[in-house]
């Protein structure tokens, strides 16, 4: 067994020195190099994409935010659509509020989660209202950024038509980018898209009895 435990260890230093060799280094990230600029010089199409930010894991609304953010950074025109979310401040609000209507239209929308309402038809009234917002934002191509955080939700409990939403979306002007947020996905919005992202939850203070933090959930 020693003789086994020492040959293993012999292999892995071995693998070790190999990888630190200076001259494989280079030789392993000039082909990697060769592969990374022959997918550049094949990705010709400039458009507009259709991302996707879905899963159980935390997430999701925070990198749409800093997509959002990365578009303003670029002097783009932006709008946001919040769905479900609207019973309770949040830092992305406060910041996001700063900026002139002219650079962000920015709706929230939402009657809070479903479990505090406790009415379907408020919250079938809310979903339609921000979707009449969302639908004029990606009818309109002074938009070059459109943000609609939990419609997954709002799709999932079948709060709005989801043939409605795609006919939408791929009538929305050619250079408009669009990022949808929520959990639960429906499939032929996954196939619609462009980049699909799934959260998976691995572990999350709130199951451990730690409530909801200012600049992480808030």
């Amino acid at each position: 067994m020693a003789r086994v435990w020492q040959a293993q260890l012999t292999r892995a230093h071995g693998a070790r020195v190999k990888a630190q060799d200076p001259a494989r280094h280079r030789e392993r990230a000039q082909r990697k190099k060769a592969l990374v600029d022959a997918r550049i010089a094949r990705a010709t199409e400039d458009r507009g994409v259709l991302v996707v930010n879905t899963g159980n894991g935390k997430g999701k609304s925070s990198s749409a935010f800093g997509m959002l953010a990365r578009s303003l950074g670029h002097g783009m025109r932006c709008g946001v659509v919040q769905f479900i979310k609207g019973s309770f401040a949040t830092g992305e609000e406060a910041f996001f509020r700063r900026f002139d209507e002219n650079e962000l239209r920015y709706r929230v929308m939402g009657e809070g989660f479903t479990w505090e309402t406790q009415s379907l038809a408020r919250d079938m009234a809310a979903a339609r209202a921000a979707w009449n917002e969302a639908r004029a934002m990606l009818e309109d191509e002074t938009f070059e950024f459109v943000l609609l955080d939990e419609l997954n939700i709002a799709l999932v409990k079948n709060y709005l038509p989801l043939d409605e939403v795609l006919a939408a979306l791929k009538a929305r002007p050619r250079h408009q980018h669009v990022v949808i947020t929520g959990r639960g996905a429906a499939d032929d919005l996954i196939a619609a898209a462009d980049t699909v992202t799934e959260m998976r939850l691995v572990k999350h203070a709130f199951k451990a009895g730690i409530k909801a933090q200012k600049g992480i959930e808030l």
